[in-house]
């Protein structure tokens, strides 16, 4: 069936065609199924519309598109029930009726900018707030979560830094940042714990545990979070895990980030520590089944050999998905990523 059947706006059929998606393959969020961009860069980034072998064979014979639909099936899937309550029931809506609906959308105005209080502003929703929102919103009521915490002392890190640093710099032009160091550290525990490293499937019947780690990044924008990724990280040397990290870093913040870098991640990191938090909780960046929270290193009194010493601490948090991990094994994770920040010399190697 043409694309041209199908209701979607105009700048989802142009962001469609650049990206080779077919428009009857994304579920649109617009009046009477209406696609519009960000359902498109939805599809981009997430994949297939969940269905059901029976349901998609009789949406193809009868020609639907059944992307309009709210699955009843597990985690939303389109159950066969479905597509025949669009089948017979769906011909019942007027079309002048959805049109109408369609218009009001379209030339819906802002609300005033005043009231009996003062001046207010409306901002639209952005196409990537859009997605960000409803990720959130579903990773929330899909994975069962719980998190650990731990404090790091990052003394012997912060020395490996100042001792490879100029190195770095003579290899690629480029200085390492601390969360570099990190970013490796959780590599190599990641390796060590495959199920950490895992997604869950759409209809919970399986687990994917990976033997590579790719890497997202949690990079905060104006417009929105974003979350680029580092492909099989874990074959890279660490230079080249720095010059990767900030290509990739550096194309999200100047808006050059191509959709397909944003895709694939197995776990995610995300450091507001620049910002002086103390500590902090993330929610999981789906399909991922964990991501780690890295607060401010901060210089803290510690006790070691019964005397008080200042040192830098570091918290990290990690939220795992309870389905496939188990407290034990996230403390387990986490015992062995603070055992390589505290001793990082073996990280290098």
């Amino acid at each position: 069936m043409s694309d041209k059947k199908f209701r979607a706006t105009p700048a989802a059929r142009k962001y469609a065609r650049e990206y080779g998606i077919s428009i009857a393959e994304v579920k649109g969020s617009g009046a009477k199924g209406r696609v519009h961009e960000d359902d498109v860069i939805e599809y981009k980034l997430h994949g297939q519309v969940k269905i059901s072998p029976l349901a998609a064979r009789i949406a193809e014979i009868e020609g639907l598109n059944v992307q309009v639909l709210e699955g009843t099936g597990p985690q939303g899937k389109i159950m066969k029930e479905d597509v025949m309550n669009l089948l017979h029931g769906g011909k019942k809506e007027e079309k002048a009726s959805a049109q109408a609906a369609e218009a009001k959308e379209e030339k819906q105005e802002e609300a005033g900018n005043t009231n009996k209080y003062g001046e207010f502003e409306t901002v639209k929703m952005t196409p990537m707030r859009k997605v960000i929102t409803k990720r959130m919103k579903e990773s929330q009521s899909i994975a069962p979560t719980y998190q650990v915490s731990v404090d790091v002392d990052m003394t012997k890190l912060l020395d490996l830094r100042k001792q490879t640093v100029d190195l770095v710099v003579e290899q690629t032009g480029l200085k390492p940042s601390v969360t570099d160091y990190i970013s490796l550290a959780v590599i190599k525990a990641l390796l060590k714990h495959p199920l950490v490293n895992s997604s869950v499937s759409a209809d919970e019947s399986e687990f994917t545990k990976y033997s590579y780690v790719n890497l997202g990044i949690a990079v905060g924008l104006d417009s929105g979070l974003m979350v680029p990724v580092v492909k099989n990280a874990e074959k890279m040397s660490f230079s080249e895990l720095v010059v990767e990290s900030k290509r990739v870093i550096g194309a999200t913040v100047n808006g050059k980030l191509k959709p397909d870098e944003m895709a694939d991640s197995t776990f995610t990191i995300s450091n507001l520590g620049m910002f002086g938090v103390d500590s902090f909780t993330s929610i999981i960046n789906q399909p991922n089944n964990g991501i780690l929270s890295i607060a401010a290193t901060k210089q803290k009194p510690v006790v070691i050999d019964n005397e008080i010493v200042i040192r830098p601490i570091m918290n990290i948090t990690f939220t795992g998905d309870h389905r496939v991990i188990d407290g034990l094994e996230g403390a387990k994770f986490m015992q062995t990523l603070k055992g390589n920040l505290e001793n990082p010399i073996g990280l290098l190697l």
